[in-house]
C-alpha cells in the first residue's frame, strides 16, 4: 500500500490538514531506489517520510489518525473514526488517495455529518471510493486528473460497507510508544526471524545482551540472557523490567518493524519515535536499514526528534516538518516538504532547520518564564 495524498479536518486537532505524497521530478543517484510505482516509472511516490517538529504538533496523531483509517476499512466500525472527532457538532471529513495494488489508483473520502445531543449512527457517516487504472506514462497527477472527470467520479452510497467491501484486505504496521496493548510475538515462520533480528538488536542497544531464546517449556515466554541476570518476557509483559532501559525496552517492536521490512511482510510501516531513549548514531544505523531494505511498491514514515538525521543523504522531499499554531483557527496544524522551501541542490538542510528557516522551532519563552 501506498499513501499518496492525505487531508484531515475536525479529527484530533487537525483542520483543513493537506500532506502530499507525490515529488515533481526524478532525482538523479538517489540514495532511495525505486521511488516510483513498479513499472511505473513516472509514477513517483516519497517511499521514505521523515517527519520532524516540535512537540505536540501532531506526528503522532497523524500516525494514529491513518491507523484509525486503515482499521476502519479493514473492520468496517465506525469507532475508530467517530472516537478522533474534534468538534461533533461541526461535520468532520477525511479523504486518502492511495496505490493498493500494482497499478489501480483508489480515493477514499468519508464524511461524518455532525450531531447535537444524539450518538452517531450509521446515517451519520458516508462514504464513497473511487478508482482509475495507472497507465504506462501516468504520474499521480495525471491518474488523478482523470479520476476527477465528471464521467469517472461516484456518488455517496448509503451503505459505507458496501463501498469498504470494493478494498481488498490492507497491509500495515505501525509501532509507537502510545500503543497501550501488552507487546506480542509474533507467530508461524516469521517468528524465528523476528528473534534472530531481536537478538542482534537488543545487543546493539545493550552489549550485556548475550542472547534471546524462546522458553519451550512455557507458553509464549521468552528469555533474555545477559552477563549478570536474565529477563523474562511472558505473554507479552516483561517479568522484570526494571532491568532493562527504556532505550532497550524500544528494541522488542524496533526488531518488529526492522525484520518487516527485511522480509517485506508488510508494505506500509509508520514508526513513530521508537528511538527517543536510543542512542543518536545507533538510531541512524537502524534507519538506513530500514530505508535500504524498503521493498518494491512500500513506503515509510519515520517520525524522530534527532537532528542528526538530517545528515543522512536523503532527498530532501523525504523531509517534512510539522508546525503548529495555535492562533490559526482555520489551519492549526500544517505540514512543510522541506523541497517547497529548498530548491537547488547545494542547499543545507541542517543549515536551514538550525537556522529555523521552516519556522518549526519549539518555542522556549515559557522556559524562562519559569525564573522570571
Amino acid at each position: 500500500m501506498i499513501v499518496m495524498d492525505v487531508k484531515i479536518n475536525n479529527f484530533y486537532a487537525f483542520k483543513d490538514f493537506h500532506m502530499n505524497m507525490s515529488y515533481p521530478k526524478k532525482i538523479v543517484n538517489s540514495y532511495i531506489r525505486d521511488e516510483h510505482l513498479k513499472e511505473r516509472p513516472n509514477f513517483r511516490y516519497k517511499k521514505v517520510n521523515i517527519i520532524m517538529g516540535a512537540n505536540a504538533t501532531g506526528k503522532t496523531s497523524f500516525g494514529q489518525m491513518l491507523m484509525s483509517v486503515f482499521n476502519f476499512i479493514h473492520k468496517k466500525e465506525t469507532a475508530y473514526l467517530i472516537n478522533r472527532i474534534c468538534d461533533v457538532k461541526k461535520e468532520a471529513n477525511f479523504s486518502i488517495d492511495f496505490v493498493m495494488n500494482r497499478f489501480t489508483l483508489y480515493s477514499m473520502q468519508i464524511i461524518i455529518h455532525p450531531v447535537n445531543d444524539d450518538d452517531y449512527t450509521e446515517n451519520n457517516i458516508e462514504v464513497k471510493i473511487d478508482k482509475i487504472k495507472i497507465n504506462k506514462n501516468d504520474s499521480y497527477e495525471s491518474c488523478k486528473k482523470r479520476m476527477e472527470s465528471k464521467n469517472n467520479l461516484s456518488e455517496y452510497t448509503a451503505s459505507y460497507v458496501e463501498e469498504l467491501d470494493k478494498l481488498s484486505r490492507l497491509s500495515w504496521l505501525f509501532v509507537s510508544p502510545e500503543k497501550e496493548e501488552k507487546f506480542k510475538f509474533p507467530k508461524g515462520d516469521f517468528k524465528k526471524i523476528y528473534i534472530t533480528v531481536l537478538e542482534k538488536t537488543l545487543k546493539a542497544l545493550d552489549p550485556s545482551i548475550e542472547k534471546v531464546e524462546e522458553l519451550n517449556d512455557i507458553d509464549d515466554s521468552y528469555v533474555i540472557r545477559m552477563k549478570s541476570k536474565n529477563v523474562i518476557i511472558q505473554e507479552g509483559s516483561i517479568v522484570n523490567e526494571s532491568i532493562l532501559s527504556s532505550g532497550t525496552k524500544a528494541g522488542l517492536e524496533i526488531a518488529r518493524i526492522v525484520a518487516s521490512i527485511l522480509t517485506n511482510r508488510n508494505q506500509f510501516y509508520y514508526c513513530d519515535e521508537k528511538f527517543s531513549y536510543v542512542h543518536s548514531d545507533i538510531e541512524k544505523a537502524f534507519l538506513s536499514i530500514m530505508i535500504d531494505k524498503l521493498g518494491e511498491n512500500e513506503q515509510l514514515f519515520f517520525t524522530t526528534h534527532n537532528m542528526d538525521i538530517l545528515d543522512l543523504t536523503l532527498p530532501k522531499h523525504s523531509f517534512i516538518f510539522m508546525k503548529k499554531d495555535i492562533y490559526n483557527e482555520k489551519m492549526p496544524i500544517k505540514c512543510i516538504s522541506a523541497d517547497e522551501i529548498l530548491k537547488r541542490n547545494t542547499d543545507s538542510l541542517k543549515s536551514a532547520v538550525e537556522n529555523d528557516l521552516f519556522c518549526t522551532a519549539p518555542s522556549v519563552d515559557c522556559v524562562y518564564d519559569i525564573i522570571s
